[in-house]
């Protein structure tokens, strides 16, 4: 069984799901994975509710073997890979369409255009906020203790669970940073509303502290004035990215570190940071050698830098996905979420991480 074990998690490196021998099976690192999120990990959520924060159609899903899906991409998104490296058989599920038995193995609650903040993104309609997808957790936990059998095996069970949580990239693009629908921009400084948007996370991950969750990962905001649109709407070449939105992210980003160290405190925590920002600046510093010709255009989308209109439904894409880091206005594509899905699981540099990788996580 060690032998076996230990082949299990070299294998893993090369991706658990290449190891194809009928004979046996990878267990996965962790019997579960929980994801919270935006459009950037939304696997389908927002397909059931009524939104135009939606990704279920042409082209979206190009390269993704089920096709459009609800993923914000042409293909993976970085939870999928950090599933596939944690070495799960299937993606993780999104919770509409989760019952049962199969929130055993996680679920994932993220929803396009959500933010920390109740508002953010409600010009888009539909959406679920951070606090919605903690409930929508809360109630996945009591289907939990009724499939277990009581409480304590419950816990057991999710104590050993990965959690993941990428929050806060809507409360800028679509609430500080968007005048005309939000006043926050003038009724906060830069500095006040990342202390405000740090209470609210601080609370909800009290919650889910306090309903199992042992191992999480807070994943930073990564470098939003950098994106296309943000390009298209302020940068005057059209590359240089706007610094006023990454500073204020920079805040932000600053104090989830510091959210790590006080909930590693709490017995039992295993928190952790991924500098999504840092991955991402050295992405776009040497994109040339991580294959990308394009840096400041989406793959698909409409006017300046493929920006100003996100990709719309059937439109034709670019032919040369993989070269370019977005592939529409605001998201990245598979083969930039491939990059940050492996150094988010396997660290490659050694401000990739606060203190730990998910690889180490995993192995707690």
């Amino acid at each position: 069984m060690e032998v076996r074990r230990l082949l299990c998690v070299v294998a893993v490196v090369v991706s658990c799901w290449a190891l194809a021998a009928p004979v046996a099976r990878c267990d996965p690192q962790v019997p579960c994975y929980f994801i919270f999120g935006d459009s950037l990990v939304d696997n389908g959520n927002n397909n059931y509710i009524v939104s135009l924060a939606r990704a279920n159609y042409p082209p979206y899903g190009i390269d993704f073997a089920g096709g459009p899906s609800g993923r914000f991409t042409n293909g993976l998104t970085t939870v999928d890979v950090i599933a596939q490296l944690l070495g799960f058989d299937n993606f993780i599920p999104p919770f509409a369409a989760t019952s049962g038995d199969q929130l055993l193995g996680g679920a994932n609650f993220a929803s396009a255009a959500a933010g920390i903040r109740a508002e953010t993104g409600q010009q888009l309609g539909g959406r679920i906020p951070f606090a919605g997808q903690v409930q929508n957790y809360q109630t996945a936990v009591q289907t939990l203790v009724s499939i277990l059998g009581d409480q304590d095996t419950a816990s057991d069970h999710l104590s050993r669970c990965i959690f993941s949580i990428g929050m806060g990239s809507n409360d800028y693009l679509n609430n500080y940073f968007m005048p005309a629908f939000y006043n926050t921009g003038s009724r906060y400084t830069p500095e006040q509303y990342a202390d405000s948007l740090i209470a609210d996370y601080r609370r909800y991950l009290q919650t889910l502290y306090s309903y199992g969750a042992r191992k999480v990962v807070m994943i930073g905001v990564g470098q939003v004035g950098c994106a296309p649109n943000e390009l298209a709407r302020y940068s005057a070449d059209g590359v240089t990215c706007v610094d006023r939105i990454d500073d204020a992210i920079q805040m932000f980003n600053r104090r989830l570190v510091g959210l790590v160290d006080e909930f590693n405190a709490l017995p039992g925590a295993h928190f952790t940071f991924i500098n999504a920002y840092n991955i991402f600046d050295d992405i776009l510093a040497n994109a040339a050698s991580y294959g990308f010709t394009v840096t400041n255009a989406g793959c698909c989308g409409v006017g300046r830098n493929n920006g100003q209109v996100t990709c719309l439904p059937y439109q034709a894409p670019c032919a040369n996905r993989d070269q370019h880091i977005f592939w529409d206005a605001f998201h990245p594509s598979e083969a930039a979420n491939i990059i940050v899905g492996r150094r988010s699981y396997r660290a490659e540099s050694p401000n990739d991480v606060y203190p730990m990788d998910i690889s180490t996580l995993a192995s707690i």
